[in-house]
């Protein structure tokens, strides 16, 4: 969840490209299948043949819409699986699962056994109930034992929902001074460094910590921030590289995106720049996903904020967009 100076947000909404999605009057029932509906978008609005930036080609986008629920928007982080399973984990508590939908080519043209339920909190209540400073849900990773971590903002904490288990418990997370709903907006297992580990990042900072449940958490370098660009997502990739998302916004530009892939030592492979007139809008979400041959797929989803801003209606959308990178040699 992204909160911006008013004037701000309203230059960067007016430049974001579509129509708003209406809302339901009330959400599903949680747990409940719904129907994902999937609009597709090009990479380039104004050149719509372009399909590669770089060392990135554009593997399909789409705009995520639901007409049975109100609560399919405001996504902040992700989780995919190379059998096509997907996890997006909603800013306001909500977690849906579903499954990828490629065409014959292997490019993403949706989401297909879409289900939303509410995360609880210790005892048992939907953290919704407690107002945003307790269901501000920001980052997502899942353990290979299938252990689920959710970290939080405002209400700084990380949580960690067993698998099979509706309660959650307390898990260690970066004992620094936050700013204001600018923390731990990025969250990565990292089997690499034991089947407990995961990787926090700081949004403000670019720090990243390396946490264990059986441990604490300690420095892990992290990624050099400049051009008003804040850390919002990051993965572990094969090789010991990492792949950062970085966002920013200026009155000027609008928002702009950048995927930055960095090996062991940090130094930068490549990297992607998404901004207008290409389709951008608020991405916090990364994951990535090997491909044969060595490349490896990204997926970025976009938070939405519902649709509004202080109560008036916006134009930013939920945006889902595949990219196969081919790492240079």
């Amino acid at each position: 969840m992204r909160r911006l100076a008013g004037l701000a947000l309203a230059f960067a909404l007016a430049g974001c490209v579509g129509l708003r999605a209406s809302l339901p009057a009330a959400p599903v029932p949680y747990g409940s299948a719904i129907a994902i509906d999937a609009a597709p978008v090009p990479l380039d609005p104004t050149n719509p043949g372009r399909q590669r930036i770089g060392n990135f080609a554009y593997a399909g986008g789409v705009w995520l819409t639901s007409a049975q629920t109100s609560r399919l928007h405001g996504l902040s982080d992700l989780k995919v699986w190379p059998d096509g399973r997907i996890v997006l984990q909603g800013d306001q508590a909500d977690l849906v699962e579903a499954r990828l939908r490629l065409d014959g080519a292997g490019r993403l043209v949706g989401l297909t056994d879409g289900h939303i339920s509410a995360l609880k909190d210790e005892k048992g209540v939907d953290l919704y109930a407690g107002g945003q400073r307790e269901f501000d849900t920001e980052g997502y990773a899942e353990l290979a034992n299938g252990d689920r971590l959710v970290s939080f903002e405002q209400h700084d904490r990380l949580m960690r929902y067993p698998k099979g288990a509706v309660l959650p418990v307390p898990a260690p997370f970066p004992q620094v001074r936050f700013i204001h709903n600018q923390s731990m907006e990025s969250l990565a297992a990292d089997p690499a460094a034991g089947p407990d580990a995961y990787r926090v990042g700081i949004e403000p900072t670019g720090e990243v910590f390396l946490c264990r449940l059986s441990g604490g958490c300690a420095p892990a370098g992290g990624v050099a921030l400049r051009d008003g660009l804040g850390l919002v997502g990051l993965d572990i990739l094969p090789g010991g590289r990492t792949a950062y998302l970085l966002r920013g916004f200026t009155v000027a530009r609008g928002n702009f995106i950048t995927l930055r892939i960095v090996d062991r030592g940090g130094v930068m492979i490549d990297q992607l720049d998404l901004a207008r007139p290409l389709t951008v809008d608020n991405f916090e979400g990364v994951a990535a996903t090997p491909l044969p041959g060595g490349k490896i797929r990204f997926y970025l989803v976009s938070d939405d904020n519902f649709g509004a801003f202080e109560g008036l209606p916006t134009d930013q959308r939920t945006l889902l967009l595949a990219f196969d990178w081919t790492p240079p040699t």
